[in-house]
């Protein structure tokens, strides 16, 4: 809900609103709690705040339950009974729906969203097909190959076939790049088979992503709420999810040009579910997160994790998350109780507030608090109540979901998927012209190369009348005509 000084107005304590300051918002925020607390409902909150105020939004719906935000609210039971508790509707809360876009690597759910092989590149590729070092590092040469000779990786198949013509042709390449094992080749492979089976390969291709696409606004000035369909995604292919996040959080920080502090930010982002974008990754994609959270900034995107608890984001992304948002946490077990206390020491203190007592015996909805001030400190820990969304709090129904589909500005751009030439093509025209055979020194100079390499050494010589050119052109047209097999052959 956007406040009457343009500030999100994110929850209600006993005696003060809190605010999120929408120039302090690019440090970047952290959403947690218990499963089943209300870590949802902030979120949607959050994300029609930044709506109102013209900034756009990318949301990923792991749950299958924010498209509700093209609706707009019908309040009933005990969301209704917070808006009279609260006395919301004198602060100017107005049901209402928001601008969305719903993308969907499936294209079920939404517009598909794509992304070439080149564009996620060998690093996160890496990651995807779970290769080890080795075949990581083999997978960064194939990608060098591929740039050097001009080979477009555009889909799974321009990939697969550029694998299986290393695998052939080894030796061709192997003084450039070293030794391309045939072993780990084949490793790299049945990654992508897999990918295939679940159904991720659909997420590679063109027409891909175009970053400008998530960047835009309504007639009215409201920031576009994109929505990622990843019900499936999520629960069936969590590497993609992860990596497809990660791709576009690499993409914003290449593509968006320095700007820095702003009023407000260029786009927020939200990771639900954030620990699945650090489970087992290695050292260097991790330093690689770290470095793009601590610099995206300067490209005025904000980024919002949302998790079970503080303790599943690394403490060099951990600490970079300076607005915080603590739903309750459940403390029956020694782990559970180290969670909490690690959820606690991240809020500035309050004296009059016993902050892990407060996290584990907080309700629904109920959430404690802390947004940074206009001097970009960490304001005194907080109790609040959530204000609830002002769109619908739950699904569209299907009928509703594909008319918006179907009725987007940017169902002509990316509707139809593009084949272009790219390396599976070339490949397969490579393999149809025979390989030279390559001649030893035991054999015989063929008689046409001789008679063409006199004829040369000839012409160069003593062709010095229009006699001897006129005999130099007739002798290399039959000599060439027989070499081509005729006038008519190419």
């Amino acid at each position: 809900m956007l406040g009457q000084d343009h500030t999100i107005l994110a929850g209600l304590a006993a005696d003060q609103k809190l605010a999120l300051l929408p120039a302090m918002a690019t440090r970047h925020g952290l959403i947690t709690g218990a499963t089943g607390t209300g870590k949802t409902i902030t979120l949607q909150t959050l994300a029609e705040g930044f709506s109102e105020m013209g900034v756009p939004v990318f949301l990923a719906d792991i749950k299958g339950d924010l498209s509700g935000l093209a609706k707009a609210g019908q309040p009933k039971g005990k969301i209704a009974s917070r808006i009279d508790e609260l006395q919301l509707p004198q602060l100017g809360y107005v049901n209402k729906g928001f601008p969305v876009a719903f993308w969907d690597v499936f294209a079920e759910q939404g517009l598909p969203l794509r992304a070439t092989i080149s564009d996620l590149g060998p690093l996160l590729l890496g990651r995807l097909l779970k290769l080890n070092s080795v075949q990581s590092a083999l997978l960064h040469s194939v990608f060098r190959i591929a740039d050097d000779h001009g080979w477009l990786l555009l889909d799974l198949k321009d990939l697969q076939s550029l694998l299986a013509h290393l695998s052939e042709n080894e030796a061709l390449y192997r003084s450039s790049y070293g030794n391309l094992p045939k072993q780990s080749l084949g490793a790299i492979q049945r990654g992508l088979l897999e990918l295939e089976a679940q159904g991720a390969a659909q997420f590679f291709g063109e027409p891909a992503l175009a970053l400008s696409d998530l960047l835009l606004t309504d007639a009215w000035g409201h920031g576009v709420i994109n929505i990622l369909e990843a019900q499936r995604l999520a629960n069936h292919a969590p590497k993609t999810y992860a990596c497809l996040l990660l791709w576009l959080l690499s993409k914003l920080f290449e593509d968006l040009p320095e700007c820095g502090d702003l009023p407000k930010p260029k786009l927020v982002f939200f990771f639900d579910e954030a620990h699945l974008l650090f489970d087992h990754a290695e050292a260097a994609l991790l330093e690689k997160i770290e470095q793009v959270v601590r610099l995206i900034r300067s490209r005025g995107v904000a980024l919002f994790f949302i998790s079970q608890s503080p303790a599943d984001i690394p403490d060099s992304v951990l600490g970079q998350l300076q607005n915080r948002v603590q739903h309750a946490l459940r403390a029956f077990t020694p782990k559970e109780r180290k969670a909490v206390k690690c959820a606690a020491e991240a809020f500035r203190p309050n004296p009059a507030l016993d902050t892990s007592r407060t996290i584990e015996e907080l309700g629904v909805g109920m959430a404690l608090v802390s947004f940074l001030d206009e001097k970009g400190v960490p304001r005194m820990v907080e109790k609040a109540a959530i204000i609830p969304p002002q769109s619908q709090a739950g699904p569209l129904e299907n009928a509703e979901l594909t008319q918006i589909i179907q009725q987007s500005p940017l169902q002509e751009c990316y509707a139809k998927t593009l084949d272009r030439y790219s390396a599976y093509e070339m490949l397969a025209e490579k393999a149809q012209i025979p390989a030279p055979k390559p001649r030893t020194k035991a054999q015989d100079p063929d008689p046409l190369e001789a008679i063409l390499g006199s004829f040369a050494k000839k012409a160069g010589q003593q062709l010095t009348n229009q006699i001897a050119r006129n005999i130099g052109r007739k002798l290399a047209r039959g000599i060439l005509g027989t070499l081509f097999g005729g006038k008519g052959s190419r």
